[in-house]
């Protein structure tokens, strides 16, 4: 197949055999976005943490070898509230792929 005809080949699914796809049922609805939005919250998670490496707190109620043990935990936090909030946007695209890739719309 040369590279033209691969060019225009479509990639998005025909909307006949689109509409032939069964149905997600709810319990596989649910946990296909639990996983979304926890791929979203991980993602999250990775990019506040360079935001917080070079920080130092010093001080009565700061720093220590505690504070960068879980530093890490407050990083997932602050990511799982801001997926759950609706985060950057990624989860529902996820979601929706999750769903293509086992065949269900």
């Amino acid at each position: 197949m040369s590279l033209d005809a691969l060019a225009a080949t479509p990639l998005a699914m025909p909307a006949d055999a689109a509409s032939a796809l069964p149905k997600a049922t709810p319990e596989q609805r649910t946990r296909i976005k639990d996983a979304a939005q926890a791929f979203e919250s991980q993602l999250l998670s990775l990019m506040m943490k360079p935001m917080f490496e070079g920080i130092s707190s010093s001080g009565p109620f700061g720093g220590g070898a505690g504070e960068e043990t879980y530093r890490s935990f407050l990083l997932d936090a602050f990511a799982k509230q801001t997926a759950k909030a609706g985060g950057l946007g990624i989860a529902q695209p996820v979601m929706t792929e999750m769903l293509k890739l086992q065949g269900l719309q």
